[in-house]
């Protein structure tokens, strides 16, 4: 069977989902999911009720980060999987107190007891060191670690973008504004309908 993808355009998670798909060239039946009018046929795929979600013929992959190494794991015509063990942990960094600062950056009135700047100021601290690696890339060519990361520093970077671009970190912005301007990133960009069960599918890439 060709494997279900479930995605929203403009969730990052589902963003590097559908980079790393593209990558390998795996073909998918992309469904859009509405978050506030969730398909009952995603809800009953999806064991957390979150974008992305993979049902492939084997399994139901349910964390964006799996989905990128099973369809790389299949096919990695760029070799992003080959990278020093250090591109791992940045990732997790990212997904971890870069990520759980982004959100109390950006969700502030979600998180009242906490203080906005003082999040800011730690998700800073994270790409000024990004900032020092990346050279053009984090390594010496595309990996995983790039991609995983790059949609995550674009959510961040457009919560104020006057203030990200006032930053000194100059290797970061380019990096990025490499990734906004390519046409790998305008290809995962496309807008789709939502879908509804009985919809005509759409396949991705």
């Amino acid at each position: 069977m060709t494997p279900i993808l479930y995605s929203f355009r403009r969730c990052p998670y589902a963003m590097r989902a559908r980079l790393a798909l593209a990558a390998s060239g795996i073909t998918t039946e992309l469904r859009e999911i509405v978050l506030r009018d969730k398909a009952p046929a995603f809800l009953d795929a999806s064991p957390s009720g979150t974008v992305p979600c993979l049902v492939a013929q084997e399994k139901v992959i349910d964390e964006s980060l799996d989905i990128m190494i099973w369809a790389l794991t299949r096919n990695d015509p760029e070799g992003w999987l080959d990278m020093p063990e250090v591109g791992h942990d940045l990732i997790a960094r990212a997904d971890g107190p870069f990520k759980h600062a982004l959100d109390r950056t950006k969700y502030a009135t979600r998180y009242p007891e906490e203080d906005p700047s003082a999040h800011r100021d730690q998700a800073a601290t994270f790409l000024a060191e990004l900032d020092a690696a990346i050279d053009p890339w984090i390594f010496d060519r595309p990996t995983l670690a790039d991609y995983a990361i790059l949609p995550f520093v674009r959510q961040f970077a457009f919560i104020d973008k006057t203030w990200f671009d006032a930053q000194p970190w100059p290797n970061l912005h380019a990096w990025l504004e490499r990734f906004l301007t390519s046409d790998r990133f305008a290809a995962i960009m496309d807008k789709y309908p939502k879908w509804s069960d009985g919809d005509a599918p759409t396949f991705f890439p």
